[in-house]
């Protein structure tokens, strides 16, 4: 499952309906919303909420609120009728550290609860599951880290998470935003630190292929039109790489934005555009050298009439490779882009989309 972050005191909800209906038609199905709530401000939150827990079930998506007791109670709640907020459209709480297993157990049995997964230890599972927790209620929700360098260390929160599925609950993570960032850092809201730099789709990808999380959920307040349309391509199964142009050959560069297909005997070293020759486009024309420089990852080239029958074939460097006076270099990859690369195996279709 994929999902957004809406923040009560950015605005209104409704204003954000044009952009939640359209996340949803591309398969977003989940919000998240922070409650902790100003004591100044109790009654705008109670507002915004229910108008948010009535978008979410108009476009039927789930809404998990991270909540503390404080919050609660501005809210007219305690944790004996917390579930009463499910009237509200909520689906479930994320419960931090401290509260009494007996409560969340209990709770478990209501709605659907979301436990930290970087402060949950094995002693402390074995006790919620003695008090009755029931685990296939529950989530485990990994933080998102706003300053740089702090980010969670991959191997280990892929160790943490083959431990939490072990045990019986599913896992969620945060992946950056590229469109609206959220204050006061604006540097982006991922789990990782490695995925502070790439682009969202890069990061849901990587998770999503890792068989170790089961939901990801956009930690910044909007995505880009341009990361939309990636994940619009996704969904259709066509990974879109946004790239700048080395060349002024339109006709190159229409060839190279067509949808692609990386052959199946994948190589190593580039990706193999199925296509590219097949096309015939070039016709009798032929592709002069131009451009004939160091390939580093990322590079987009046609071979060129030095290579013979291998002209007009399309490739995208998996890593360096030095310049080759038959290969043109016609543009090169976004460097948030670059991790997206990795994705395209065997099969896989891609298009290029030039910025």
């Amino acid at each position: 499952m994929r999902g957004i972050s809406v923040y009560l005191g950015e605005g209104s909800a409704t204003e954000l309906e044009p952009y939640i209906e359209k996340v949803r038609k591309l398969g977003f199905a989940s919000i998240f919303t922070s409650l902790h709530i100003p004591e100044e401000d109790p009654s705008l939150y109670e507002e915004r909420l229910r108008e948010l827990g009535a978008l979410a079930r108009k476009y039927d998506m789930e809404l998990m609120a991270d909540i503390s007791p404080k919050s609660l109670g501005h809210l007219g709640f305690t944790w004996a009728n917390a579930e009463g907020l499910v009237d509200w459209g909520v689906s479930g709480l994320r419960i931090d550290y401290g509260i009494d297993e007996a409560v969340i157990a209990e709770l478990s049995g209501k709605m659907k609860i979301a436990l930290n997964a970087s402060t949950l230890t094995k002693e402390g599972l074995a006790k919620l599951k003695a008090a009755g927790l029931r685990t296939e209620a529950v989530e485990a929700w990994h933080n998102f880290y706003p300053r740089p360098e702090t980010g969670l260390d991959t191997q280990e929160f892929f160790k943490v998470n083959e431990w939490l599925k072990a045990e019986g609950l599913s896992v969620m993570a945060f992946v950056p935003g590229d469109g609206k960032l959220r204050g006061p850092l604006f540097e982006g809201l991922p789990t990782l630190e490695g995925h502070r730099a790439v682009s969202p789709l890069a990061a849901y990808a990587a998770l999503e292929k890792s068989g170790l999380v089961d939901k990801i959920l956009v930690g910044d307040i909007t995505l880009s039109e341009g990361s939309l349309a990636q994940f619009a391509a996704y969904e259709e199964g066509v990974i879109q790489l946004r790239a700048e142009s080395l060349t002024e050959n339109g006709e190159v560069l229409e060839i190279a934005s067509r949808v692609h297909t990386n052959r199946l005997d994948a190589a190593r070293d580039v990706v193999r555009s199925m296509e590219s020759r097949e096309y015939g486009l070039f016709g009798t024309h032929r592709l002069h050298p131009e451009e004939t420089i160091e390939r580093t990852k990322g590079s987009i080239t046609i071979d060129n009439e030095r290579y013979g029958r291998y002209q007009g074939e399309l490739q995208i460097t998996k890593r360096n490779l030095p310049a080759d006076g038959k290969v043109n270099v016609i543009g090169k990859v976004c460097q948030e882009d670059l991790a997206l690369i990795e994705h395209i195996r065997s099969g896989v279709k891609f298009q290029l989309v030039w910025v």
